[in-house]
């Protein structure tokens, strides 16, 4: 009986550290994603000002 309610103890903990684990690499997985999209954003060129890029100045 107590090898039973024992085994069942060591169960439940492996299987909460399991998905605790789990838990922490999805969290860390959506940070690490989310810190991309930042940076692509911040690197992203703005659109040239409007009726710039319309001529090509050959006195230049």
């Amino acid at each position: 009986m107590n090898t039973d309610l024992s085994m069942q103890v060591m169960a439940m903990n492996s299987a909460q550290v399991q998905n605790s684990t789990q838990i922490a690499v999805f969290k860390k997985n959506h940070e690490l994603q989310s810190q991309l999209l930042v940076d692509m954003l911040q690197s992203a060129m703005p659109p040239a000002p409007a009726g710039q890029g319309l001529q090509v100045n050959k006195q230049a």
